[in-house]
């Protein structure tokens, strides 16, 4: 089909040629109002793309990309979906006409013969109804009839032919829709790439918490390590003290036993009322009586030999330094360290 000067104008043939035109490429019959058209000119029923798209995004996604059946053009859709296709009102006008047309000539099938050309409606001008719309104002930028450049408002215009007004815009239109089209490739490969950046910025991620699990799990075991070494020092010099305190328990217990054993035989001695026996061993427990009071006293631990204080742990500088730790501390230290360095270097010079 094709629309030249303003009229409709049908092609040569049987009609089932102009019904073959207004087919749906899905559902192989004539095109059922709404009829929705893509960016690379295809039209479709619009339950028919819209149960194509269903069956290719079961889980029913906002927006997604929906390939024409005809030329396999990837179209991206909105959050609408199919519903948010442009209607092709002139298909669906020209599928009116056809009816109409049918049903005068009687519900015949694809075997009637076409529209003649005085059955077809020509546009009329509005100021001069008797004359059809025939020329292209373009000064106006409007459709207008041959009355109105010679006597009406278009008489100083420049006009055309509408046929080549018709050729001219229809070339454009033609760039425009290819400009469109490269448009929404371009489009479209931006969101495949944003998509891949989404996707790697996840694995990025994952793996940057991965290597941080891992460096803070390391950070644990040398504390675990560093603890149980310090520990085991508190507990050497524990039992160090421990045994030199219990070593001089136990020469205080000898020491207070002989010295009770001692005490013991002098009672005794001093309870016999034998004279004789007596003196025999008086001069004897005498002197270990008096050597043993004189050596009571044995060797004692130095003062504070209980305190542990000297094992105290002071953590300051290392809870300072793990409160600011952060990414990219190394970086800021080893130019720290650098700028030290160049500063001692301008001292000695």
């Amino acid at each position: 089909m094709d629309i030249q000067k303003g009229q409709l104008v049908m092609p040569v043939g049987p009609m089932e040629s102009l019904e073959k035109q207004l087919s749906c490429p899905i559902c192989l019959e004539m095109f059922t109002k709404p009829v929705v058209i893509l960016p690379c000119q295809h039209n479709l029923c619009r339950g028919c793309a819209n149960d194509l798209y269903d069956s290719r995004n079961p889980y029913h996604y906002s927006g997604g990309i929906f390939r024409c059946p005809t030329c396999r053009f990837e179209v991206v859709l909105d959050r609408h979906g199919v519903y948010g296709l442009q209607r092709n009102l002139l298909v669906e006008n020209i599928i009116d006409i056809y009816k109409q047309q049918l049903e005068n000539s009687g519900g015949g099938g694809g075997l009637e013969p076409p529209l003649k050309a005085k059955d077809t409606k020509e546009p009329m001008c509005e100021e001069h109804a008797e004359e059809r719309i025939n020329i292209y104002c373009i000064s106006c930028q409007v459709p207008t009839c041959s009355m109105c450049k010679v006597f009406g408002q278009h008489k100083d215009c420049k006009v055309s032919t509408l046929k080549s007004v018709y050729e001219t815009q229809k070339a454009e239109l033609q760039n425009a829709t290819e400009l469109l089209a490269t448009s929404n490739s371009c489009v479209q490969a931006m969101l495949v790439q944003l998509e891949d950046t989404s996707k790697t910025v996840e694995e990025n991620s994952q793996l940057q918490k991965q290597r941080l699990g891992e460096k803070f799990d390391l950070l644990y075991a040398i504390l675990e390590d560093r603890k149980a070494h310090l520990l085991e020092q508190i507990t050497q010099e524990q039992d160090e003290k421990v045994a030199v305190v219990r070593s001089l328990i136990q020469q205080y217990k000898e020491r207070l036993e002989a010295s009770s054993k001692l005490m013991d035989q002098a009672t005794q001695s001093l309870d016999n009322s034998n004279i004789a026996d007596f003196l025999i061993n008086a001069k004897k427990l005498i002197a270990e009586a008096k050597d043993t009071a004189k050596n009571s006293q044995l060797q004692r631990p130095e003062p504070g030999f209980e305190k542990m204080d000297h094992l105290s742990l002071f953590t300051e500088e290392v809870e300072d330094v793990l409160a600011k730790m952060d990414f990219g501390a190394n970086d800021e230290e080893e130019e720290e360290e650098e700028e030290f360095e160049e500063a001692e270097e301008e001292e000695e010079e």
